[in-house]
């Protein structure tokens, strides 16, 4: 009898919460379905994960910089446990700048891990990561 390895350890980082965040994007899904505007489902998925026990701010600011100068301000639709970012999306699918956008986030930010949620005509969820390791600023500013 052929047993499938189980892993202990999760296989990626913040995974659990991760989860946990599409668990609860699919139940804003199930309740509210495709065609709403963005901020619809940014507000309801912010009221369902806040049930869940889960710590939320919205429009979090994403400053970017060149040179030392700052250029652009963007802001992330949501945070969750300040250890995750979300981008919402109502749109028919996602795309490449969706998740470009994200991970660009990610860079500019001390945040490692990211969901592109898209309440459209199908559910879509994708995970980004972007290591701390990874980010020169990160680094040069935590230098001991």
């Amino acid at each position: 009898m052929d047993k499938k390895p189980s892993y202990s350890a999760p296989l990626y980082k913040h995974s659990d919460l991760t989860e946990k965040i599409i668990g609860a994007f699919y139940a804003v899904y199930s309740a509210l379905g495709y065609g709403f505007l963005e901020k619809v489902y940014v507000k309801a998925l912010m009221i369902e994960l806040a049930n869940r026990g889960m710590v939320v701010r919205d429009e979090f600011p994403i400053q970017v910089y060149y040179a030392g100068q700052l250029i652009e301000e963007y802001f992330a639709d949501l945070i969750v446990n300040d250890l995750v970012i979300l981008e919402i999306k109502a749109t028919k699918a996602l795309t490449t700048e969706h998740e470009a956008q994200l991970l660009n986030y990610l860079k500019a930010t001390p945040y490692e891990v990211g969901l592109v949620l898209n309440f459209g005509p199908k559910p879509e969820t994708k995970r980004r990561s972007f290591d701390n390791a990874r980010k020169e600023w990160y680094i040069a500013q935590n230098k001991s």
